[in-house]
């Protein structure tokens, strides 16, 4: 990720605290393993910004650069000016980070002094008023140099690509929503008011690419799933027709533009293909696609952004069952979207139990059991409701604890804290029974994005 670095300077205090402040900040974003740009030092007084007329340079610094950078760094060395600031960034569009330089006992007089600590709170409030959404992490000052602020670059960068991304990106709703899922029905206007654009497409067009599919393609496809994961069980027919559908699901990504998908999975699929589509979706979240099942539109949504947050493969479980009489373990589930990354080993792909049960053997090949891997992991899952998108937020473990043998589909036990009160707001507040995961730690990356810059309606636990 590349940012782009701006200095700011008030005339009274020492200038030559800005030449140190820029070896010190690139440093500091090369340590934390990202790039940067800089306005040409000539252009204003210490190559920092002061005056309207210098954030005006600046600005148009940025509009030359619009496409080279992800956000920006607002470093203050002195109290800095914000009326220099705020002509500057007032159309950056993409998030800020304002970080403060710490005085120090022993160079608090007029020639060392920096008050940055009080410039910050100035930048700040007209920042406020301006209505520029800016990010500020705990403490108020902080020396670039600080281990503490290194990870700070890195979290910002986290923010930064949920941000970017989510500004405006495209869903692929593949398949009507039929009455058996009234659990997840969504408003396709209240994601647009958010830049979420709903390609709807119905199965026929599936269906119609799946048969007029070139028969040349199938083999590679075919083969590049049994290396996904374990396909010794599936009949060599299935595995060609899982195959064309997974090249006509590819072809519709490619054709619409999509960033992620969700999918109608059953139940035509299973009657009139033989198949089921789980493992297709896993293999998808694997390649970085999010893809929901049973038209999970909202989820498909919480997926993006948790992916783009933590760089791995996301998916789409189901609050499933208790574990025992531990409050706060569950046990989360589904059939096999689950991406291969997040499993402990290969999984097996079988034929689907419930649709066999329901609609009778060999119709449901597809289902990818496994179990979920040990891991941090965050959580995540959105609905639409009287115009407003409103999302939940959380974080835990996957645990080490065993469970049946027997159990059906890929699944794990989640140890998270409060879960009961998880629960309580997941039934009272009328989300779905799916819930997004990804690997690792990004809870606080997440809030920044969905409170402070997107505008989504959040409940972080």
């Amino acid at each position: 990720m590349t940012f782009a670095l701006y200095f700011g300077n008030r005339g009274f205090f020492p200038g030559e605290l800005i030449a140190s402040a820029r070896e010190e900040m690139t440093e500091a974003v090369k340590k934390a393993g990202h790039d940067f740009i800089l306005m040409d030092e000539s252009l204003t007084r210490y190559g920092a910004v002061e005056t309207v007329a210098e954030g005006k340079k600046y600005a148009a610094f940025l509009e030359e650069n619009r496409s080279k950078f992800e956000g920006v760094i607002l470093c203050l060395p002195n109290f800095g000016d914000e009326n220099g600031a705020i002509s500057a960034l007032r159309d950056a569009n993409v998030p800020i980070l304002v970080q403060a330089y710490p005085d120090e006992l022993g160079k608090m007089d007029f020639d060392s002094r920096r008050d940055s600590f009080c410039g910050k709170l100035s930048i700040m409030d007209v920042f406020y008023q301006y209505g520029v959404k800016y990010t500020a992490f705990k403490p108020h000052t902080i020396h670039p140099l600080d281990p503490r602020f290194i990870e700070q670059i890195k979290e910002f960068a986290r923010v930064c690509r949920i941000t970017n991304k989510m500004k405006r990106f495209s869903i692929g709703a593949i398949g009507a929503r039929t009455t058996a899922f009234k659990t997840v029905r969504y408003d396709e206007l209240t994601l647009q008011k958010y830049g979420i654009t709903v390609e709807a497409l119905d199965l026929t067009e599936l269906y119609s690419r799946v048969n007029k599919m070139d028969e040349s393609r199938i083999a590679s496809k075919a083969e590049a799933l049994r290396n996904f994961t374990n396909f010794s069980c599936v009949p060599n027919d299935k595995v060609d027709t899982l195959a064309k559908i997974s090249l006509a699901i590819d072809d519709i990504i490619k054709d619409y533009n999509l960033d992620c998908i969700a999918l109608r999975c059953w139940e035509e699929l299973e009657k009139d293909y033989g198949v089921s589509p789980c493992v297709l979706l896993g293999e998808l979240n694997d390649r970085m696609i999010p893809a929901a099942c049973e038209l999970d539109v909202c989820n498909a949504v919480t997926m993006l952004a948790l992916s783009e947050a933590s760089l791995c493969a996301s998916t789409c479980l189901d609050w499933n069952n208790n574990y025992e009489d531990d409050e706060n373990k569950c046990i989360l589930f589904h059939c096999g979207p689950v991406p291969q990354s997040l499993m402990t080993e290969k999984g097996n792909v079988i034929d689907h139990k419930m649709f066999s049960k329901s609609f009778g053997k060999g119709c449901g090949f597809g289902a990818n059991e496994g179990i979920i891997k040990p891991m941090e992991m965050t959580f995540a899952s959105s609905r639409t409701e009287n115009g407003k998108l409103y999302t939940y937020l959380g974080k835990g473990t996957f645990t080490e604890d065993k469970f049946d043998k027997e159990f059906f589909g890929c699944g794990g036990v989640a140890l998270i804290d409060n879960l009961q009160d998880v629960m309580q707001h997941v039934g009272k507040n009328g989300y779905r029974h799916h819930v997004s995961v990804t690997e690792g730690n990004v809870y606080s990356a997440m809030k920044e994005a969905f409170e402070n810059y997107l505008g989504y309606e959040l409940h972080a636990f």
